[in-house]
């Protein structure tokens, strides 16, 4: 599929912003669907070759670099192979954790996680959910994925309704993604991490953009938002999928999945 990729006036200001005075910008990318192509089974996911390069080769140049992903960040860091990239942070399972020079901040999960994990099994099988559905345990998070089903749209509106039920008895929320439902605790999203990332730089940045392509991105979309609101110039981007197009509609510019990315880091790097 191809993707438009003429950028809107936002999206032109918030780019020029940032080649003005890369010093003070911030830049946040999604992982899965953004910088790591979307797989059947999440533990074979690894990064677009191009992407530790290209994030290796920006990170110096702008004020802040920081993947946010629903991944624990320890996994992310390893199937991104972004160990090496100096100057990279990467915020895992929504912010809770924070990985920075190797070194790795996690909470403990909260306890509805563990209940959560001790049901689903009963629940699922209560459901009749394809045997294909099958349960990623993210520590502090638990994602139930259809993808590898032969109808994984209707797998995912069956499970929808009962994992909402399981949702409130444990006090978590559930949040919908591509072919997937999870359930996190609440208050966890893309857009408070990068809210919060942006807030304890403690200086306001000259340029905010952001590149994801999944649901969950939408709540970074809508921090952006809010910045540009507050006068901060903004760049919306999406790592296009005929999945997902919710992200394209609000999207300044569209690119062709994780090459796409890759190749506008890579473009935007030598303009610094």
């Amino acid at each position: 599929m191809t993707f438009p990729r003429s950028l809107t006036a936002a999206g032109t200001g918030g780019l020029d912003a940032i080649r003005t005075a890369p010093a003070g910008a911030v830049l946040g990318l999604d992982f899965d669907g953004t910088l790591a192509p979307i797989v059947a089974d999440p533990a074979a996911a690894r990064a677009h070759p191009g992407a530790a390069p290209a994030l290796a080769r920006l990170a110096p140049k702008v004020g802040a670099l920081v993947v946010i992903t629903g991944r624990p960040a320890a996994v992310a860091v390893e199937y991104g192979g972004f160990a090496g990239v100096d100057g990279l942070v990467v915020l895992g399972q929504y912010g809770l954790e924070r990985w920075e020079s190797g070194v790795l901040t996690e909470p403990d999960p909260p306890p509805g996680v563990a209940e959560a994990r001790a049901k689903l099994p009963e629940i699922l099988a209560a459901a009749k959910a394809p045997p294909e559905t099958f349960v990623e345990d993210k520590g502090q998070a638990l994602a139930v994925h259809t993808r590898r089903c032969a109808e994984p749209e209707v797998a995912l509106e069956r499970l929808r309704s009962i994992l909402a039920a399981l949702a409130e008895r444990t006090g978590l929320a559930l949040e919908p993604g591509r072919l997937v439902l999870e359930l996190r605790p609440p208050g966890m999203d893309k857009g408070r991490a990068l809210r919060a990332f942006v807030a304890d730089r403690g200086e306001r940045p000259s340029g905010v953009l952001f590149a994801g392509d999944d649901l969950g991105d939408l709540a970074a979309f809508d921090a952006v938002e809010a910045l540009r609101a507050d006068g901060v110039p903004g760049v919306l981007v999406c790592s296009g999928s005929a999945e997902v197009t919710a992200l394209a509609k609000r999207a300044d510019l569209v690119v062709d999945g994780p090459a796409g990315v890759v190749d506008l880091l890579e473009s935007l790097v030598d303009t610094l």
